[in-house]
């Protein structure tokens, strides 16, 4: 992806300038990416683009000293709270121990609110927020018993949610937490959005009023179609995903239009295209370099996620300075393949299942190049017509060809991270193979 298209400030191509020269000339873990930088008398975005990529292997092969500047005492910080140590978990990636410096982090949320009207209007930074979401992301954690609102409150923040497996939410604790919602009274919501729809889900069939915030924010996970459908019988508040990560801060906001705009302040972003036999080269996987974090340098970072470039580079709510997506594609690990070998993103299965009805959840597991196993959850008596027409969908998704069971679930756990796998093919997908090779570079 070139950025000449895009309206980035002088600003956004000094911080890529001092943050690729620091890296390379003082960050240990850069060093042997020398030789691919063609130098000072090209410009910013040729040098990038000419650098290998950083996954979390090198992450943890560099930790930590190699990942941070000299004369940054790390042990020093630790001990007088300036930094402490954030962990990734690896039930469907490598895992992974990161630098956490919370004052560069709330900076770059803030950044994020200005990305849409309703956060910018009603983020202050002191206001009330409740966070529903698995506690191995975020919270705190009580499988064995249940914890006072008090236990679970932090600072301006109210953690709905202690069990790590809502399969096993009980009618008592959904009801706790729509009573905690009206006795809170949130501004923001942050939700996983499958942990906010098996609530909505509740809510619906027992007629619950719920308190509605001023915005409800998703994080953690990719929200579906049925998602949004279950959630919006409920809550009228406006939505808007927000999306990052633990090394990289907030990277895009969706504003109240609905697409996702770049924290330009924050990072750079740089999208390596499909080839054009697999899509087109507005599709891509996310790469990342964080501006002005002190202690972290995440220099062209792998996020292992793909997105959608909006082509027109405009957007209806007038921001229109940094990259802009149509949709963040879901994550690479979400990868599937039809049965002639094409990749199909989350997206695109997502948007072929929400024509259905009456499921509550999903999930697909590619079996081989041709067999496919979906699980359904759904109310629905008539299953026989439901799973029919999901095969139905399917093939039209991965070919005729394709051998595709159907089985049906009371409900679906999420997985060891405490996320929810929507997609996932069994057997390794290289989403390299995939990439325009004119956007990749191969370490020697």
């Amino acid at each position: 992806m070139r950025s000449g298209k895009w309206g980035f400030s002088e600003k956004y191509y000094q911080n890529s300038l001092n943050t690729l020269n620091t890296s390379l000339s003082s960050i240990p873990a850069y060093q042997k990416w020398k030789p691919y930088d063609p130098g000072p008398e090209y410009d910013v975005d040729t040098r990038f683009q000419s650098l290998p990529v950083l996954y979390k292997k090198q992450i943890r092969e560099n930790f930590p000293e190699g990942l941070i500047p000299p004369g940054r005492d790390v042990n020093q910080a630790l001990e007088n709270g300036e930094i402490s140590l954030a962990h990734t978990s690896g039930s469907s990636d490598i895992s992974a121990t990161n630098i956490w410096n919370q004052q560069w982090w709330d900076a770059s949320e803030r950044g994020s609110w200005k990305l849409n009207s309703f956060a910018h209007k009603i983020a202050t930074g002191t206001h009330h927020e409740a966070i529903l979401a698995n506690p191995l992301n975020v919270g705190i954690s009580s499988d064995n018993g249940y914890l006072s609102m008090d236990e679970r409150r932090l600072s301006r923040f109210l953690f709905l949610n202690e069990k790590t497996d809502p399969s096993q939410w009980t009618d008592k604790h959904m009801d706790r937490m729509i009573e905690e919602l009206e006795i809170f009274r949130p501004v923001v919501l942050e939700a996983n959005p499958s942990f906010l729809a098996r609530l909505s889900r509740y809510a619906i069939k027992h007629d619950k009023k719920v308190y509605q915030p001023g915005l409800i924010v998703f994080t953690y996970e990719y929200p579906t179609r049925f998602h949004y459908r279950q959630i919006s019988q409920v809550f009228n508040s406006p939505t808007a995903s927000s999306y990052g990560s633990t090394e990289t801060g907030y990277v895009f906001m969706q504003c109240e239009e609905g697409k996702f705009h770049q924290n330009t302040d924050f990072c750079r972003v740089d999208i390596q295209p499909l080839k054009r036999e697999y899509g087109d080269s507005e599709t891509g996987r996310i790469i990342i370099t964080t501006f002005n974090n002190p202690w972290y340098y995440m220099l062209r970072f792998d996020i292992r996620d793909l997105a959608r470039i909006d082509s027109s580079g405009k957007c209806a709510c007038g921001r229109n300075s940094g990259l802009i997506l149509s949709a963040i594609e879901g994550r690479v690990i979400s990868l599937t393949l039809t049965c002639d070998g094409k990749p199909v993103t989350l997206r695109t299965l997502d948007d072929a299942m929400g024509v259905l009805t009456d499921i509550d959840e999903y999930r697909l597991d590619q079996i081989d190049s041709t067999r496919y196993i979906l699980t359904l959850v759904s109310q629905n008596p008539a299953k026989e017509k439901l799973a029919a027409d999901a095969k139905d969908i399917l093939h039209t998704v991965y070919g005729e060809k394709a051998e595709i069971s159907v089985k049906y679930a009371e409900a679906l756990s999420p997985e060891d991270s405490g996320k929810y796998s929507i997609a996932r093919a069994v057997f390794p997908v290289n989403v390299e193979d995939f990439l325009d090779e004119d956007y990749l570079v191969r370490v020697s």
